[in-house]
């Protein structure tokens, strides 16, 4: 079946056919490719097109697709079968090897999703604080959470909702607003109220890819301290991405608390959550903080991080970097002004703005349109970015020369035909 066949089979069965909403195309029109098979950088639909990707499975596949070692280690795992609802050795493997690398990351509990690692997160902080009100950023997607609904980015954005229909206003009173990059909103939220917790994503991903300014994380870190609030990295997208040991190692500032997700499963599902020992201690059996998973710690995704953690050192993120910025350099030559380019390390975004956007109100002036318009120009030269002009994009290990050749020829092709048509 083709692609707008499986599409119409789906709506009959799924709403808007999709089992997450971006998926669906909404934000640039059209039907939304099915996937047939991927390997390395590239994805193949249904009808036999290949295309070089940077959904990269929403940055989880930083090795690429069907890695080796990964689909060995998935392979050995479920000849042992795939879940026991009881503990094994390979939770203590992958938890060694992800405390090993975080700074401050003393104690982890693994779940099965970002979202579930916020939602803990939270009620975590509330308990170990005794305060209610969580701090976080417009344009900030922490996960599906009610309470953290609230000036959502990405997902919710793209579709034009401004929170979510369902979530009670009772839910999010709790929760206050800033702009990401905006310190002296924040210093003001904690001066004046009782604040568990800030929550933030350390590199912002779900408004397009916002860069934290000089000094934001480090500010927020000095208020946290201050006013007895703990600091909240939401690492799922960012850990292990964007260095061997995620945004703090980079920025070199240690929050009490971590979210994990993404690489850490090796392309299963899989979140995290974990911090100060101290803090860890009040999750049940230790403490009074409840949290439980049918699923968490299945012997399968963890097997699959483990692999993909053990073949990521340090010379890896070199080479991101140095793929990362030739499609940088390159993105800039074709749009010169019309664009802005965005990058940290391999997440990447083009915004059709006259000048970088620094929080979610600035991004959100990007030309959506004109993305729509540049995304199926790209697809039809092979190219499948994210379906949308709030989401970042992911290089893989296996993105080389030749693909960043290859889709820089397609930006070029692309925005030269849309240039004729504007003239």
């Amino acid at each position: 079946m083709t692609s707008p066949e499986l599409y119409a089979r789906a709506c009959e069965l799924m709403p808007g056919g999709v089992n997450s909403p971006v998926r669906a195309f909404q934000a640039v029109g059209g039907t939304p490719l099915y996937i047939d098979h991927a390997e390395g950088p590239r994805i193949s639909d249904v009808e036999g097109r290949t295309y070089v990707d940077y959904v990269s499975s929403w940055g989880a596949s930083i090795h690429g697709h069907a890695y080796p070692p990964i689909l060995e280690a998935i392979g050995k795992a479920a000849a042992r079968g795939t879940s026991y609802g009881a503990p094994h050795a390979g939770e203590i493997r992958l938890a060694e090897e992800v405390i090993s690398r975080v700074p401050g990351l003393e104690h982890v509990r693994f779940v099965n999703s970002g979202t579930e690692a916020t939602l803990s997160a939270i009620r975590l902080a509330r308990a170990a604080t005794g305060r209610a009100k969580i701090v976080k950023f417009a344009g900030c997607y922490h996960g599906a959470v009610d309470s953290l609904l609230a000036s959502a980015g990405s997902g919710v954005a793209t579709l034009g909702l401004p929170d979510s229909a369902g979530v009670l206003a009772t839910t999010t009173a709790d929760t206050l607003i800033a702009a990401y990059n905006d310190l002296a909103a924040v210093e003001r939220l904690v001066t004046e109220n009782s604040v568990a917790a800030v929550l933030v994503e350390p590199v912002a991903g779900n408004m397009g890819l916002i860069p934290p300014s000089a000094g934001f994380l480090e500010g927020l870190r000095t208020l946290c301290a201050q006013s007895g609030a703990l600091l909240i990295f939401d690492e799922v997208m960012t850990g292990f991405r964007v260095s061997f040991g995620g945004a703090s190692e980079r920025w070199k500032v240690t929050p009490d608390l971590y979210c994990l997700g993404k690489v850490i499963g090796g392309g299963l599902p899989v979140g995290a959550y974990g911090g100060r020992r101290d803090l860890m201690e009040w999750i049940a059996p230790l403490g009074p903080v409840y949290q439980a998973g049918t699923l968490s710690g299945n012997p399968l995704a963890m097997a699959a991080g483990l692999a993909a953690l053990q073949n990521l050192d340090r010379s890896s993120y070199d080479q991101l970097e140095v793929i990362g910025s030739r499609l940088e350099r390159g993105l800039r030559e074709i749009f010169d002004s019309r664009a802005q380019i965005l990058r940290i390390g391999s997440m990447i975004s083009v915004f059709f703005t006259a000048t970088e956007p620094t929080n979610f109100e600035e991004a959100g002036k990007t030309d959506r349109k004109l993305f729509g318009r540049w995304f199926h120009e790209l697809l039809a030269r092979g190219i499948y970015l994210p379906p949308s002009a709030l989401e970042s994009w992911f290089l893989t290990l296996e993105h080389g020369e030749g693909e960043i050749d290859r889709t820089l020829d397609a930006c070029g092709e692309a925005w030269r035909v849309i240039q004729d048509e504007e003239n």
